[in-house]
């Protein structure tokens, strides 16, 4: 979910409020920044995918070939699907995020590293002169991108699908109507792996479709504080599917599964092959 790099890290309403209480001691950096890089490798846990992966491997048809995973991260499916038996491409643009990821394929024994190819790029606009039977992303990961990037997306997944490729990926579920409107903003605390508390401030904006997400460590003494941010683009299962179809795919009757072991279904995976162009149509 790393995709969303920017010159200048996001300020959040919340996080200026951070800010200007640490004075000197606050940093404001994106998630995916150099800067944040020990609380990203803190926060994202590199275990298996769980439902999604079996969700994705269950579509991937057997001997398709080589798999391209896009805004791939620290490996959360990429390592599942090495230990499948899977050729795999995974492609990041963090660079702090791609150190993480060759830190853990370099523990990984050399079947598996010599199986896995780490490619930084954007993945709304990449070019590796390599076709693949199946591409992959995992759930949540489109979000990064806004409605002007994702047409990039599906132009470059097209260019690099072999003829009945697939290209396969996890949006959430619209949630279930309630009475109360959902709040425009929450803050939830949550520990990382290494024990340390850190607290999550994400902020709505339905006029733009947008989420802030702030993101730091719960103890605010801290010296420096870190307060990380950025943006999520809200994109439903219908109008992911929508995208797609103009995109010149067509799209299968979506799936669901549960994000986490043992959840109830929230997630839906969206499955599309690319509409073959007939020759000398406009």
């Amino acid at each position: 979910m790393s995709e969303q790099l920017t010159r200048s890290p996001l300020r959040t309403a919340y996080a200026d409020v951070l800010l200007a209480s640490a004075g000197e001691r606050g940093v404001l950096c994106g998630f995916y920044d150099e800067a944040a890089a020990e609380i990203y490798r803190d926060l994202v846990q590199d275990g298996d995918g769980g439902p999604e992966v079996r969700a994705i491997a269950a579509r991937v048809r057997p001997g398709s070939g080589p798999v391209l995973e896009l805004a791939a991260g620290m490996g959360r499916l990429t390592f599942p699907f090495l230990e499948l038996g899977w050729e795999m491409t995974a492609l990041e643009l963090a660079p702090a995020v791609i150190t993480a990821f060759r830190d853990r394929l370099a523990a990984a024994t050399a079947d598996v590293r010599d199986r896995c190819t780490v490619v930084q790029g954007d993945m709304s606009d990449f070019a590796l002169g390599k076709r693949f039977g199946t591409v992959v992303i995992s759930a949540g990961s489109l979000n990064v991108l806004d409605r002007s990037r994702r047409p990039g997306l599906y132009a470059s997944v097209r260019d690099h699908l072999e003829p009945g490729g697939k290209l396969l990926f996890g949006v959430p579920k619209p949630p279930p109507a309630k009475p109360e409107p959902e709040p425009l903003e929450r803050r939830q605390e949550f520990t990382g792996r290494s024990g340390r508390r850190y607290v999550l401030h994400a902020r709505n904006i339905p006029a733009e479709e947008t989420q802030e997400i702030t993101i730091h460590p719960a103890d605010v003494t801290a010296d420096p504080l870190l307060v990380c941010t950025h943006r999520i683009w809200h994109i439903g299962v219908e109008q992911a599917m929508e995208e797609l179809t103009l995109a010149g795919f067509e799209v299968t009757a979506p799936s669901s599964f549960g994000s986490i072991e043992g959840s109830s279904d929230d997630m839906v995976l969206v499955e599309a092959v690319a509409r073959e162009i007939t020759e000398g149509a406009e």
